[in-house]
């Protein structure tokens, strides 16, 4: 009786692994423009090329175990414009701050290239967060996601994605 228990009992904790799980919610340009402009913090919104060394981005497949919570910090540059009424004119080409956060193995990370991001001024530096749950920041923006952003930004229907 004492090994079909061990069984169950080993059972019961192998199809309960999924409860552990990082559960998101699908990443939407408009709340996070919201959050933005609702945060005590400066925020901007760029558009632009990134360049870092994406080596420099975490690698933590083999802390499964682990459950902290820490955040890397790696230096970019974002070249591009930021946003203003007629839209994304504003020449913007800076050292950015890329903070990746991540939760137990789970990280935010991005690839190099054409990025839609809102940037967090912090001191004298922009930060751009990679959270473990996208959002804050849009590889290949589309057409759309830049509509939406001007839209939030001139007052507009801004609408949820």
């Amino acid at each position: 009786m004492r090994l079909s228990g061990a069984l169950l009992a080993f059972a019961v904790f192998v199809m309960s692994q999924p409860a552990f799980a990082l559960s998101c919610m699908a990443p939407d340009l408009a709340r996070d423009y919201a959050h933005a402009a609702q945060s005590d913090d400066t925020y901007i919104l760029v558009r632009g090329q990134l360049y870092f060394d994406e080596a420099a981005l975490p690698d933590r497949t083999d802390e499964r175990t682990s459950r902290g919570r820490v955040s890397f910090d790696i230096e970019g540059w974002l070249a591009g414009h930021s946003l203003t009424d007629e839209g994304f004119s504003k020449p913007f080409e800076r050292d950015v701050i890329l903070r990746v956060s991540c939760l137990g193995p789970w990280c935010g990370g991005t690839a190099k290239g054409e990025h839609l991001a809102f940037l967090r001024q912090e001191d004298r530096q922009w930060v751009m967060a990679l959270n473990p749950c996208p959002g804050m920041t849009y590889a290949r923006p589309s057409a759309e996601q830049e509509a939406t952003a001007l839209a939030c930004f001139r007052g507009e229907d801004c609408q949820v994605e």
